[in-house]
């Protein structure tokens, strides 16, 4: 009995981190039914993990033509034209993610000055990166801050509608 129970927990957490369902053995030996779709579930599309992303380049797109910018070919530009367009995208995209979102840095401190850290813990690698001499055990009481980092508080992207996700920006034809 207890061997059942532990082969089916291993084949639930398995199923369940690579499928995403729990075996339908598993579920019916523990009381459990499929729920039946309903007609709106069955219609509605879920959002892909990709379509955030493709939103947020459409909206850099559409904000600053930042794609146009990156795509183009600037090897035959002046340096002083090509600082002018960036200066423009800068000031473009910048807005665009103040308005999409609320970002913080990870260290709120003065690049290139000293940065105190717990010594007893070993910092987050997801929030601090160490470089340099770092000792063997990663504890380490502080270092000179070179890059804040980035997080991000909030987000306020517009609700996807039903444009293609993956056109970031129409084509533009002029009619004469």
């Amino acid at each position: 009995m207890v061997l059942s129970r532990v082969s089916a927990a291993f084949r639930s957490f398995f199923s369940i981190l690579f499928r995403g369902v729990l075996p339908d053995d598993v579920a019916s030996e523990f009381g459990f039914t499929k729920a039946k779709p309903t007609p709106e579930a069955v219609t509605q599309e879920q959002p892909k993990v990709s379509d955030g992303a493709l939103q947020i380049l459409h909206l850099l797109q559409r904000d600053s033509r930042l794609i146009d910018f990156l795509m183009e070919d600037i090897t035959s530009f002046a340096d002083d034209q090509i600082g002018a367009a960036v200066r423009t995208l800068h000031t473009e995209s910048k807005a665009s993610l103040a308005r999409h979102f609320t970002l913080n840095p990870v260290i709120d401190g003065v690049e290139g000055t000293y940065q105190k850290l717990d010594s007893s813990k070993i910092p987050d690698p997801n929030r601090i990166k160490l470089i340099g001499n770092v000792p063997a055990n990663g504890k380490v009481g502080g270092g000179t801050l070179r890059h804040r980092g980035w997080m991000v508080s909030s987000v306020n992207l517009p609700p996807l509608g039903k444009q293609d996700p993956t056109i970031l920006a129409p084509a533009e034809l002029e009619v004469e």
